[in-house]
């Protein structure tokens, strides 16, 4: 069953910005590509490495792996570019009082 975690308050997170929110072993990414909240696992599916970490393009919300520069859609989850081919777990993100929370299981 889902559970509900809060992340911050929604000034906290200006567009533009990320944060990383760990939750029991998992790492989470929560970026505000242009003003909307998203929520991908902070992992490359390629080889591991922190998206966070990456350079983020907000016109096309995509973060790219500082390590072999495959870009992910923040939105979708899904690689944009090689070598990663799959893609990472994108997580519900929910804007209540003001307060950015995910869904996660």
């Amino acid at each position: 069953m889902p559970q509900v975690i809060d992340v911050c308050p929604l000034e906290e997170l200006a567009p533009g910005e990320r944060r990383q929110v760990a939750w029991e072993e998992l790492e989470i990414g929560v970026f505000n590509c242009g003003g909307t909240v998203y929520a991908i696992e902070d992992r490359c599916s390629h080889d591991d490495g922190s998206l966070i970490e990456g350079e983020l393009d907000e016109a096309a919300c995509t973060i790219e792996c500082p390590r072999h520069g495959s870009r992910f859609d923040i939105r979708t989850g899904k690689p944009k570019t090689l070598p990663a081919y799959v893609p990472v777990d994108t997580f519900t993100v929910i804007i209540e009082d003001d307060t950015i929370k995910l869904e996660v299981e």
